[in-house]
């Protein structure tokens, strides 16, 4: 064994009441009373004291008493210097209250200081202050020598089995908090990952919707500079009102989503590139898909349409929906804009995050996000487990 070991103290968590059962508690406050009843017993009857002999004799017991208690409190806080001293002390009141013919408490506290120096104490100290008690109980006492080792023998064993009661008490108690500071780490990691959810939520709705707005309002822009025609302006501007009213209802199907409430990837997949003029293709069998991969669907096309609209303004754009064994794949390509269309200030809107997003998204889910340039137009290839 280690040298610290012989100087280690016992875990506070251990000896702490909140440690001890309710149960346990009332059993050792019973105990101790009927310890002091048999003292007091023992101490005062059979006529051994008379006129002031009874009052030092009380004296003697509460002194004792008092040093008992000083001695449990002082162990019970770890403090080597005090313990030890009162353990010495209760060795010397022992021997006082033997030569005063109170042999019950002598007894008591030399057997009690010996169970308690095992339970409390470092091990060297507890050693020396076991060996010191039951070694003055074995000369004072007048019992057999097989009475006294049956008695030195229990002691050091009640001492022993008590001290691993408490060892694997404060090992619980420290178990306990750990996995109670666990627990809290474990909901906080929980609340943090679902702000993460709800900030990508929000990011993707807005995102989609607002840019979708402002490609309208832009175009507005710069046909009134130009002098376009009042027709075509008021058209850009029907078209941003129709993008509000269907960020409206998109912000309301994320609300629904953050609820665990899903449309169908398919039927949302099918309004979106009717409203975007894409062309869809579905292959494999359509089959419902996990909460979040569904979402990591629903994300990606709008995320990848919005970005055609707004940097390949006329480009052809084709969305495809591939079912796979265990897992589903959404492309989507564009062809190169048509010359004479410019995204122009039209690229500038959005947040520049939305290709993180997407590729964060489907990281999460153990999935891949390709993206990049292919054959003149753009490309987005997601793939998730389901």
């Amino acid at each position: 064994m280690p040298g610290w070991y012989w100087t280690r103290w016992q875990s506070r968590e251990g000896l702490e009441r909140e440690a001890e059962s309710r149960p346990r508690r009332v059993l050792a406050m019973f105990g101790r009373t009927v310890l002091l009843v048999v003292i007091g017993w023992g101490t005062f009857s059979g006529g051994k004291y008379s006129g002031w002999a009874v009052a030092a004799a009380a004296a003697g017991l509460a002194a004792a008493v008092a040093l008992c208690a000083l001695y449990l409190r002082a162990t019970r806080e770890q403090r080597p210097a005090a313990s030890y001293l009162l353990a010495v002390a209760l060795v010397g009141a022992a021997w006082l209250a033997n030569w005063g013919l109170a042999y019950t408490l002598a007894d008591t506290l030399w057997i009690g200081l010996a169970v308690t120096a095992l339970i409390r104490l470092p091990p060297a100290p507890a050693l020396l202050a076991a060996a010191a008690a039951l070694g003055s109980y074995a000369m004072a006492s007048p019992a057999s020598w097989l009475s006294i080792s049956a008695t030195v023998g229990g002691s050091v064993l009640v001492g022993f089995l008590l001290r691993l009661d408490i060892e694997a008490r404060g090992t619980a108690r420290r178990l306990l908090a750990q996995e109670r500071a666990a627990r809290a780490a474990e909901a906080e990691s929980a609340a943090l990952a679902e702000r993460a959810r709800i900030a990508r939520e929000i990011h993707d709705v807005l995102a989609h919707s607002l840019s979708a707005q402002l490609v309208h309002l832009e175009a507005a822009r710069l046909m009134l500079d130009a002098g376009t025609d009042r027709e075509q302006i008021r058209e850009r501007v029907v078209a941003a009102r129709r993008m509000a009213q269907d960020g409206l209802a998109e912000t309301r199907q994320a609300l629904s989503a953050l609820r665990g409430e899903f449309t169908a990837v398919g039927e949302f997949l099918v309004e979106l590139t009717e409203r975007e003029r894409a062309v869809l293709t579905v292959s494999g069998t359509p089959r419902p898909l996990a909460a979040e991969a569904g979402l990591a669907v629903r994300r990606t096309a709008q995320e990848a349409v919005t970005n055609v609209r707004k940097h390949a303004p006329g480009a052809r754009c084709t969305v495809e929906l591939r079912y796979l064994d265990g897992a589903v794949e959404l492309e989507v390509r564009n062809t190169r804009a048509p010359r004479g269309e410019s995204s122009g200030e039209l690229a500038d809107s959005g947040s520049g995050y939305g290709l993180l997003g997407m590729r964060e998204r489907a990281e999460l889910l153990g999935g891949t996000l390709l993206a990049g340039p292919e054959d003149g137009g753009w490309r987005v290839l997601l793939r998730v487990p389901e």
